[in-house]
């Protein structure tokens, strides 16, 4: 399976000439990314993870495409474009699918707390293929099962470091590629990542980082 990272928490995977992208939001390269895709999952509301009107332009253009959200953003996806309704699917935690060829799995159900004046609203991680698992924005750690890709919350409003390392050590995957890494300027970078690239390695993870635009094979 081909990965592709970009800016933020957007990411591409293609395998046998089939495209999804999870978390198509404003801070990427919605127009890039979504280019052929035959399924988009989102993990919550926010609009750094779910560019709606990019999404609903890529419905229209495309008789293929379906999308995967939780109720809030499907709700919402579906009074944006009526006639593609029946493409704009509900997800809830704890449920297995098929996604355009993909083995999904989802956990989870609510975001990170933020503070305790700010709403929290659902969050939905997926696990795709038994391989790549994107946890949007929680560090929910899917249980019973093993993760081999694991995409990390570098920062965000709702986390720090200390978190984010024991994210990754509770999961331990054998890979991990960050995202969430939007608000960081490439000093701030550097330190999260070395903490995690050193922490994650007594665990057995080996962690790279990906420049936005940058693919690998998982």
């Amino acid at each position: 399976m081909k990965l592709t990272k970009y800016t933020h928490s957007c990411v591409r995977l293609e395998k046998d000439n089939r495209v999804m992208v999870l978390d198509p939001g404003t801070f990427s390269e919605t127009k890039e990314a979504l280019d052929g895709a035959h399924a988009i999952l989102v993990t919550h509301e926010h609009g750094d993870h779910v560019d709606v009107p990019a999404v609903v332009n890529a419905l229209r253009g495309s008789e293929d495409l379906a999308v995967f959200a939780p109720a809030g953003v499907a709700g919402h996806l579906r009074e944006e474009a009526p006639q593609q309704a029946a493409r704009i699917n509900t997800v809830e935690p704890g449920s297995t699918f098929e996604a355009a060829g993909f083995n999904v799995r989802s956990f989870g159900g609510q975001h990170a707390l933020i503070h305790p004046h700010v709403p929290i609203v659902a969050n939905i991680g997926y696990l795709v293929d038994e391989n790549v698992y994107h946890p949007g924005d929680s560090f929910i750690v899917p249980d019973g099962l093993s993760v081999e890709t694991l995409l990390v919350p570098l920062h965000a409003p709702w986390s720090k470091v200390s978190e984010v390392v024991d994210f990754v050590i509770s999961v331990r995957a054998p890979r991990a590629f960050q995202i969430h890494d939007g608000l960081l300027n490439e000093m701030g970078v550097k330190i999260a990542e070395s903490h995690v690239a050193r922490l994650g390695r007594k665990y057995g993870t080996e962690y790279t980082h990906l420049a936005a635009g940058e693919s690998v094979e998982v």
